[in-house]
């Protein structure tokens, strides 16, 4: 066994209901002045509200910021920031809503203790003083961004997006309420639970694995894949709900212990231009990687979901059944821009953990490979 190194997770609250634990946990953190960041979707669907009402009969003040964006920009945190800033002395931070909700709450929770901007932030362990205690509460199955110490945030003019990373910004508390996640519509629950899929597959065989992230993202497969076409059908029932909760926030912890590959790195930029939703990118780029790693991977590949082929043909089906893209023809890419975002996918961030490394060329060979 090689030598390694792993921190547990936060406090991990599971089960339906769990949300009215709202009323009780902010004076785990003696808090009295709450932040509560989340989304307009989530705000439209009556969740915001909810999680409103519980938290004020806790605290002396609740103040909400819903205007998180998709794909958070460093200007939108900054944004959120300064309406903390605006509401007093802040002392619990409350991210609800998808990953981007969480980012950007944890986002704020740089800015509003540290100051500066999240440039300021990217990488890791930059911020030099203490951040607030922060609850997360995805209402989504996908990013596991609630289990990770990383806020993904997009530059404003490059759309790159940085990833910042400290210790101190992780979740004191997650709450994984599968009485959530349904309220999210189809074309989300598609495209977060295959990228949550996708982060088990990729964090399973990253230069940075180890037997806890793969014990975590093995897991995730399995109750990711057994559950994903259930609640894609709208399921009422709670059970197969939880399993995307829970398989999305293992995969979650996989990604902390382990990081990602070279799918998520051809994935940003489809996203930066194209506006093709993150989980649909990764979900279209996974296959071409998988085979570009099986060289050096079919082992791995063959513990955590039978094989490369196997596990490309069961992703092709959950693609189909989501109606998701299988090519990138088929999000209207010119062929002519694949030299451009192999470019660009080179500089991204988690191309450096994939197992076999990669040049421009093999980029490009990866989206002709897509196309």
């Amino acid at each position: 066994m090689p030598s390694f190194e792993f921190q547990c997770s936060p406090e991990v609250l599971i089960g339906a209901g769990r949300l009215d634990d709202l009323r009780s946990l902010p004076a785990q953190f003696s808090a009295r002045r709450i932040l509560l960041v989340s989304d307009p979707g989530i705000t439209a669907c009556g969740l915001t509200a909810k999680a409103f009402d519980l938290l004020t009969e806790a605290a002396d003040d609740c103040h909400i910021f819903d205007q998180v964006e998709e794909n958070p920009t460093a200007s939108n945190v900054g944004v959120g920031a300064d309406f903390a800033h605006q509401c007093g002395s802040i002392d619990l931070i409350v991210g609800l809503g998808g990953g981007s909700a969480m980012d950007c709450a944890k986002g704020i929770n740089f800015i509003y203790t540290n100051g500066g901007s999240m440039e300021n932030y990217s990488g890791i362990n930059r911020a030099s003083q203490p951040m607030l205690p922060a609850i997360g509460i995805p209402t989504t199955a996908g990013t596991g961004s609630e289990a990770q110490s990383f806020a993904v945030i997009a530059q404003d003019e490059t759309h790159r997006k940085m990833a910042c990373g400290d210790r101190k910004a992780k979740f004191a508390t997650v709450i994984l309420d599968p009485l959530l996640a349904p309220s999210a519509p189809r074309e989300v629950v598609a495209a977060t639970g295959l990228d949550a899929m996708a982060h088990a597959v990729e964090s399973y065989v990253s230069t940075r694995r180890n037997p806890v992230s793969q014990m975590f993202a093995a897991e995730a497969w399995r109750l990711l894949n057994g559950s994903y076409e259930t609640v894609l059908a709208g399921s009422e029932d709670s059970q197969p709900w939880l399993a995307m909760l829970t398989g999305a926030h293992f995969a979650g912890v996989a990604i902390e212990h382990s990081m990602l590959g070279a799918a998520h790195a051809c994935a940003n930029p489809l996203s930066a231009r194209f506006k093709v939703s993150h989980g649909a990118a990764v979900g279209l780029m996974l296959p071409a990687v998988m085979r570009f790693n099986e060289v050096e991977m079919l082992r791995e590949y063959e513990k955590l979901g039978g094989g490369t082929e196997d596990m490309i043909e069961r992703l092709a089906v959950v693609r189909s059944t989501a109606g998701l893209p299988q090519q990138l023809r088929e999000i209207a890419v010119p062929e002519e821009v694949l030299p451009d975002l192999a470019a660009d996918a080179a500089e991204q961030w988690t191309a450096r953990f994939n197992p076999r490394p990669l040049g421009l060329t093999d980029f490009l060979e990866l989206y002709r490979a897509a196309f």
